[in-house]
């Protein structure tokens, strides 16, 4: 069996998934080198060499591919920071060893702006209604910029989204309705961005959310099937927004509040993006990858684009990952060789449930009570969660650690999502009871969950809402 060296960047559960699947390889024998913002317990039991670089630089990331470089067929990275600061271009470069990820210039999340720009030229229809606010334009009459954003509010009707065009040391993307209820905090958050850089203000549009992932060799565009994301901090919705407090994916491709017209629609605009984008690219190579990982909003007359990504979803890529029926090494090797043509997975349903720490989405604020002192100990205890793995077997279970480090042989969980519990079922309702099962047996460290991904209630819901905007005239 040919032996193939692979270079991880790994930020979280999202990179342990990754390297649990690529691990799994039957054509292939893997030896895993594994870079790593956290000494991850997953990673470090599956790495040959692993090394934790905190901040993901570039540079360091690169010194340690220099190290084995003669041990590396290819580099993957799940991380949207290294992407963007061109991590590909740097390695390739200086080594000579491919990289799966887009290159620095395609690193379309960098910037909201771009995006917007991008949509308007290509596919104008699925854009939201915006407006662009740079600094540059007001340098000779700041008054004028509170003008300028209520009179857009009046267009809007106040529905807007504020969205800075990078990040930066402001406040992020405000939801009218979510963050703010009146013009007064809306333009102080718009302000807390605006004094750093160019920021957008979009209307705010009513609809269902879907992701929609796609891998690609530059030339070629392979849609996988819709997840969906739940992105409050508590059940029905409710609290902050975070990084994702679970996902779920049905058995088939499209989500249960979608018609299968509207699957069609939503990957024939994925398409038509990708292809308008690609065509303005000299570079066959450069969108290798996850170059679109779209945010789409389903309003019953359209769709809208809500943002574009340039690497694999967090937590949305865990429901695919483990069910890629191909070798995914070698889905790799198509993407870096340019001849990948399809991507096959079972036809399972799974939902992904996270556990965090009581300080993570406002917990402790809005349920004091629950906190306990004890709860400040932060070591995380698997032994329940890994029998539960041994009863149902890893066809229907896996578990993920994120943001937790090995610390003198134990478990401790950091500051933000700590582990992902994946299920798979042959129906969500099945895949969902064995997530929440796994989510409970994960003991200490104060972690708590969403109890509501995936649950009939919650997707009826949304199946209602979905024909409500479908007969809205």
């Amino acid at each position: 069996m040919e032996t193939v060296g692979i270079l991880v960047v790994s930020y979280g559960a999202r990179e342990a998934a990754m390297v649990d699947v690529l691990a799994r390889s039957q054509n292939y024998k893997v030896e895993l080198y594994i870079v790593d913002k956290q000494l991850n317990p997953f990673n470090v039991q599956h790495a040959t060499q692993h090394v934790v670089v905190p901040s993901l630089n570039i540079q360091d990331i690169n010194k340690f591919a220099q190290t084995y470089k003669d041990k590396l067929d290819f580099v993957i990275v799940g991380s949207e920071k290294p992407i963007i600061d061109g991590l590909r271009d740097l390695i390739e470069a200086q080594t000579g060893i491919p990289v799966v990820c887009p290159k620095k210039d395609y690193a379309i999340e960098e910037s909201k702006i771009k995006q917007r720009l991008l949509f308007q030229e290509i596919a104008p229809e699925a854009n939201p209604r915006f407006k662009i606010f740079d600094p540059k334009d007001y340098q000779h009459n700041k008054a004028q910029v509170k003008v300028d954003v209520y009179r857009w509010l009046d267009e809007l009707n106040n529905q807007a989204v504020v969205k800075p065009d990078k990040p930066s040391a402001g406040k992020g993307v405000g939801v009218w309705g979510d963050h703010f209820l009146s013009r007064e905090e809306l333009f102080e958050h718009f302000m807390s961005n605006f004094q750093y850089s160019a920021v957008i203000i979009e209307e705010k549009v009513d609809g269902e959310e879907s992701s929609c992932m796609a891998f690609c060799d530059g030339k070629h565009f392979i849609p996988l099937p819709d997840t969906r994301d739940y992105k409050r901090a508590f059940d029905d919705d409710r609290g902050p927004n975070t990084g994702g407090m679970g996902s779920y994916k049905d058995v088939g491709d499209k989500l249960p509040f979608l018609t299968a017209v509207e699957r069609e629609n939503e990957i024939g605009l994925a398409n038509k993006v990708f292809n308008g984008w690609s065509s303005q690219i000299d570079d066959s190579t450069a969108l290798r990858g996850v170059p679109l990982y779209l945010a789409f909003m389903h309003t019953g007359r359209g769709i809208k684009i809500l943002e574009i990504n340039s690497r694999p979803g967090d937590p949305e890529s865990i429901n695919l990952f483990p069910i890629i029926k191909d070798d995914f090494v070698d889905v790799c090797y198509k993407m870096i060789e340019g001849n990948l043509l399809s991507v096959e997975l079972n036809k399972v349903a799974t939902v992904l449930t996270y556990k965090v720490p009581p300080d993570y989405g406002g917990y402790m604020d809005v349920y004091p009570s629950r906190v306990a002192m004890s709860d400040m100990d932060t070591s995380v205890d698997f032994a329940d969660v890994q029998k539960l793995v041994k009863k149902y077997g890893e066809n229907k279970m896996r578990v993920y650690p994120g943001s937790m480090e090995l610390r003198n042989g134990g478990n401790y969980a950091l500051k933000s999502r700590a582990v992902g519990v994946l299920a798979m079922g042959e129906s969500l309702e099945e895949a969902r009871q064995i997530s929440q099962e796994g989510a409970r047996a994960i003991k200490g460290g104060g972690l708590w969950n969403r109890t509501d991904i995936a649950t009939v209630q919650h997707i009826t819901k949304s199946i209602a809402h979905m024909e409500a905007l479908r007969n809205k005239t």
